[in-house]
């Protein structure tokens, strides 16, 4: 064993430990202790650091994922092939009058297309300016619109501007690669008031869209006799312009002529370009006659104002040429196009040659619309029929190829993005003021589209469903490009994805379903199945879209998004996405609201959905089990019946004690008043809202009546047609008005700027919906069969009338109808929906 040392103590003794005083031990434990427990504290913090990092860069991360989302297209492959627009694919499409913001024009059905087209302007006028290009309601024209026009081969369209009348006339002729040849003929006569015959200049013009050239070929110093060019889609092409005579087979009339040819960056810029180029040193000197000086293209000199510095437009430049001829009327004259592929051609279509084919596209249109319709045999006059083929033809007339992009945003997106580069054929409601695409219009104009031509109809369904985006949205106003931008109010461009649109192009699919199933051996419909497995996957993100992002309070209620926030300044805040604009909603947007009428637009989805799915072998259960459940009436009557008003209503945080006033600015005494703001008008509420009933009856009262929901032994459906029929509700010998009379928001002003507009006015497009409807309650056995039936011919005959009397006496259809005077009012023409009377007129549902 090892020895133990002793432990030597020098000087004093060492002092017993104190009772509190601690081992040395223990401090150093204690000392430990404190160090851990400070490692373990900066650990945590670096730790949340940490955490914090990378959650700060996954939610960046996130954001910019869901960002992209709203510009980013559907995954699935597009309904319509890349070139199935193509002379190669579609050669009798290919051409078509497809710009329908101009009076007259024609284009191709491809993204860069060489546009053609025309204006006029009077000469020794009282006014310097009346160039007339682009449709506008301030060139205030007696009227104008397509008399005749099959969609594809030919068009005539009267245009009648105070005391003279251009008859345009198209006609085209298939052959060689691209598309074949066309030929227009104007022709200008004076009215028989006109007291001296009146001088006009005709303006034809060629433009490229940033692809392609033009050359001018000029002849007798300033005459330009032809252009030539060359696209990629066209190859080589040839334009002429001959020149006018009294008639077909009439001698040349004495005209001048002047011609322009520069370059130009946008197709919205062509007007001006023109006008800045006009120039009143020309003289006008008939053989017999005085000599007079008159306007005419020069040359282009660009306006610029200093005060106004406009950044430099980089987008590339384009062809621009423009023939001018300035003829007294009587006359007529022709534009002939000429495809360089097309090397068999027989004759020129000119003259007497396309006189003939032009009378033989008449009598094939006018054989087809009897055979479609049936209004001779139904005992329609001559001028009915007139009138109902004018419908017609302006909406076909009114289909437009647009490409371009839009401007959307989502709510993680600080500024607009671009969407994808998209092309889209379409009818417009209205070429001057709406001429572009409309999501929940399209639907309406399909159901006439389709019973006309139903490849129309397929593929106008394609290019919307083409449009959607990964999420299942699709932007509900297209306005695509720079032409179509340049017609838009800047509030309403950049189109927001959490914001949806009456899916009525459902309607269209029923329709085409309807067809098939009548008719499958007919060779109109038989592409209708392919169709059909194409766009499921499509329409089936799309459906789902609906039941993700309108969903409501309740299970299987529904609210519409994108209500105006802004509730000081509304007197009833809109709701735009709902297509009715500002009809009466709950005064408090609120996530407690549920809208009856998004509520049956999805009954009618699901339904359709259900049938396609079955049609095309898809599993179709669910959306079966998903349309019992929403027309059950019972859960439809719990969700949206109101007691008090005996009606179907919307739901929501609401007060009926709200008003217009005007606010109150102080100006200090002594203080001159225009130094301080204008006083608005801004809603004032006198009761606080509570949840309840909205209680307006209209047109969204209607909603499980027009769509069929409502059983045919329904009490309700008594109840609806005992209302409808009301002349203090909504009965008028013009049709059903939108509001109630009754209603305490009947023709009142939203603001001291919105004139009311889905509160009163009579809307063919719903009125629709009810002869509809009408016609299905009066052809279902139940207790109320007999009276659907009477109140069907009375409403079908009040609309049909009215719509026809205004059309002769103001030489327009219309946005809609006073429910007074049942006078046409708004935008016009409007041959959109409107054009709906035609399916009344010939009953067909």
């Amino acid at each position: 064993m090892g020895r133990q040392r002793k432990r030597v103590v020098t000087g004093e003794a060492a002092s017993l430990p104190r009772k509190d005083e601690k081992p040395a031990l223990f401090h150093r434990k204690e000392k430990k202790k404190k160090v851990d427990m400070g490692k373990v504290f900066i650990n945590i913090s670096i730790g949340l650091c940490i955490f914090s990092l990378i959650w700060f860069f996954y939610a960046l991360y996130m954001r910019s994922i869901l960002s992209k989302r709203v510009a980013t297209l559907h995954s699935s492959p597009p309904v319509l092939d890349a070139n199935s627009t193509s002379a190669k694919v579609s050669p009798e499409r290919f051409w078509g009058s497809y710009r329908p913001q101009v009076y007259f024009g024609m284009k191709t059905r491809s993204p860069r297309s060489i546009v053609t087209g025309m204006m006029w302007m009077r000469q020794f006028s009282d006014f310097d300016m009346n160039l007339r290009h682009t449709c506008e309601q301030s060139d205030h024209l007696q009227g104008y619109g397509w008399l005749m026009h099959d969609g594809m081969t030919f068009g005539v369209q009267e245009i009648r501007d105070n005391n003279f009348t251009l008859t345009t006339e198209f006609v085209k002729r298939m052959g060689g690669d691209n598309g074949g040849d066309w030929t227009w003929r104007i022709t200008a006569k004076q009215h028989s008031s006109a007291p001296y015959p009146p001088v006009i200049s005709l303006m034809f013009y060629a433009a490229t869209d940033t692809q392609g050239s033009l050359q001018a070929h000029v002849e007798e110093r300033s005459r330009l006799a032809s252009i030539t060019g060359f696209s990629e889609e066209l190859g080589n092409f040839k334009i002429t312009f001959r020149k006018p005579v009294t008639g077909e087979l009439s001698s040349a009339k004495y005209a001048s002529y002047n011609y322009l040819q520069t370059v130009f960056t946008g197709l919205e810029n062509l007007t001006e370009i023109v006008k800045h180029s006009l120039n009143r040193r020309f003289v006008y000197s008939p053989p017999s006659g005085e000599k007079r000086h008159y306007i005419a293209v020069d040359t282009y000199k660009p306006l610029h104002h200093q005060s106004q510095q406009k950044p430099a437009d980089t987008r590339k430049e384009g062809d621009f040429v423009v023939h001018q001829v300035t003829v007294q009327m009587p006359f007529q004259i022709e534009v002939l196009f000429e495809s360089g592929s097309f090397h068999s051609r027989p004759n020129q279509l000119v003259g007497s040659i396309m006189t003939q084919e032009l009378e033989k596209r008449k009598a094939e249109f006018n054989a087809k619309f009897e055979k479609t319709f049936g209004l001779e045999s139904k005992g329609f006059s001559q001028a009915r029929i007139k009138f109902a083929k004018a419908a017609l033809s302006n909406m076909l007339g009114g289909m437009g190829y647009f490409y371009g992009q839009s401007l959307v945003q989502s709510v993680y997106n600080e500024y607009p993005l671009l969407y994808p580069e998209s092309a889209l054929f379409t009818a417009v409601p209205s070429r001057s003021f709406f001429p572009r695409g409309f999501l929940w219009d399209e639907g309406f104009h399909q159901l006439l589209l389709s019973k006309w031509d139903p490849q129309v109809t397929r593929e106008s369904i394609a290019h919307w469903i083409d449009l959607m985006n990964v999420e299942g949205w699709i932007p509900r106003e297209q306005i695509l490009g720079d032409e179509a931008r340049s017609k838009v109010p800047g509030e309403f461009i950049i189109q927001r994805n959490e914001n949806a649109n009456p899916p009525t192009l459902f309607l269209a699919l029923q329709e085409l379903i309807e067809q098939l199933s009548l008719n499958p051996d007919k060779a109109a419909s038989q592409p209708t199945l392919p169709f059909l497995r194409r766009l499921f996957p499509r329409l089936k993100t799309w459906f789902e879209w609906y039941n993700t992002t309108q969903t409501g309070p309740l299970p299987n209620s529904y609210r519409w998004r994108g209500r105006d926030k802004d509730t000081n300044l509304f007197l009833n805040p809109k709701t735009l996405t709902s297509g009715l604009d500002d009809y009466p909603r709950a005064s408090h947007p609120s996530a407690e609201e549920r809208h009856v009428d998004l509520h049956c637009w999805m009954t009618l989805s699901s339904g359709i959905m259900a049938s396609i799915a079955q049609l095309i072998g898809e599993p179709h259960e669910d959306y079966k089990r998903s349309h019992d459940a929403l027309s059950d009436n019972n859960l439809v009557n719990k969700l949206y019946w109101s007691e008090q008003l005996r009606a179907f209503s919307d739901f929501g945080n609401h007060t009926e004690n709200v008003s217009l006033m005007r606010e109150k600015v102080y100006v200090p005494p002594g203080q001159p008043r225009h130094q301080f703001p204008v006083a608005r008008l801004v809603r004032s509420v006198r009761k606080n809202p509570k949840p309840q009933f909205v209680n307006a009856f209209g047109y969204v009262s209607l909603f499980p009546f027009l769509l069929h929901i409502l059983q045919p032994d329904s009490p309700k459906l008594e109840h609806i047609l005992q209302d409808m029929r009301d002349s203090n509700k909504l009965w008028t010998p013009y049709g059903l008005r939108s509001l109630s009379k009754a209603d305490p928001l009947y023709m009142r002003r939203n603001t001291e700027h919105d004139a009311p507009y889905w509160r009163g006015p009579i809307w063919i497009n719903i009125n629709y919906l009810a002869v509809r409807a009408l016609h299905h309650y009066s052809k279902t056995e139940g207790p109320y069969k007999e009276k659907a039936a009477a109140l069907h011919e009375e409403l079908r005959t009040n609309i049909i009338n009215n719509v026809y009397r205004q059309y002769v006496d103001t030489g327009y259809i219309w946005e809609q109808y006073n429910d007074i005077t049942g006078r046409g009012q708004g935008s016009h023409p409007f041959t959109g929906w409107s054009a709906l009377t035609v399916l009344m007129m010939a009953e067909q549902y």
